[in-house]
């Protein structure tokens, strides 16, 4: 009697323990609501300290702003708000900006392409060949060196004062980045890897679209997003001193310096500024999604 009474003790006493092993332990709430209050956290701490100084220089801007008003030069620095009250949100006002916006945007962007196209080609061929490179890289550095507003004349006189000559001034402030960050993409190849490619017997152009050129690419995007900002700077250049043809942003830039409307040249300035940055960006992105994960993963 006393076994079959102790059978189903037994039995339920090995129910018990597989029945508590299948069921999935239940995460608590309050893990969710940490992870919650950290991710929090860290987003505040990233952007926390911007607009911390932000504040600050807004701050003093005002200050600043209040101080020329009281002693009759408030034309000097405009108050933050007027920017956008006499600026981006006049009506006509701010059609110009944006229109003028939209041709140095053209410009810049047509002078980086052409810069990146002979930059990356010119940095192949002397990747390629040495005494290429021996021949003709100082001279991209002379070229870098020379203070583009001593060019700008000598390009309106060969060139003309419109679309041609802007777009030249872009090249020439544009080149040098591309050229020197591509070259040394493609000079920093390991050479344990060169010297596998050259015991399979591999041919310069396998070389070159099989491990230099994407090795080279994480530099590559550097070139191209130090040059997308000298490209605007170039554009606005241009601008500024051919003010035949269409006008861009640095004609208008000229205008409102003029006419002392202060209002209105802090506005196109800050357009000019959120032209270069969102041109920066935009190949900051390029760069993470053409090469950021191995590239990253690799550091």
């Amino acid at each position: 009697m006393s076994t079959t009474s102790a059978e189903p003790v037994v039995a339920e006493a090995s129910e018990t323990p597989g029945s508590t092993a299948s069921t999935p332990p239940i995460e608590p709430p309050r893990s969710t609501a940490r992870a919650r209050r950290r991710g929090f956290g860290a987003r505040a701490a990233l952007i926390g300290p911007p607009l911390a100084v932000l504040v600050v220089l807004l701050g003093a801007w005002y200050g600043v702003s209040i101080a020329l008003s009281a002693s009759g030069k408030g034309f000097l620095m405009p108050m933050p708000h007027e920017m956008f009250t006499l600026g981006f949100f006049d009506p006509q006002v701010g059609a110009d900006i944006w229109i003028a916006l939209f041709r140095t945007t053209g410009v810049a962007l047509t002078g980086l392409a052409i810069a990146m196209v002979i930059g990356i080609g010119w940095a192949i061929a002397m990747s390629m060949a040495r005494w290429i490179e021996r021949s003709t890289y100082a001279y991209a550095v002379v070229l870098q060196c020379i203070p583009i507003l001593a060019l700008v004349p000598l390009v309106g006189f060969w060139f003309g004062y419109e679309f041609l000559a802007r777009v030249i001034v872009c090249v020439l402030i544009a080149l040098f980045p591309m050229v020197s960050n591509t070259l040394f993409g493609l000079q920093s190849v390991d050479k344990s890897q060169r010297e596998l490619f050259r015991l399979q017997k591999a041919d310069r152009w396998t070389v070159l679209t099989k491990l230099t050129l994407p090795a080279a690419l994480p530099s590559i995007f550097v070139g191209m997003r130090t040059s997308a900002g000298l490209s605007v700077i170039g554009a606005i250049v241009g601008d500024y001193f051919f003010r035949r043809g269409e006008p861009g942003i640095g004609s208008l830039i000229a205008n409102y310096q003029s006419r002392l409307q202060s209002a209105e040249l802090f506005a196109a300035i800050l357009a000019a500024c959120l032209l270069g940055v969102a041109i920066f960006a935009l190949f900051g992105w390029l760069s993470k999604v053409a090469v950021g994960r191995w590239y990253e993963s690799a550091l």
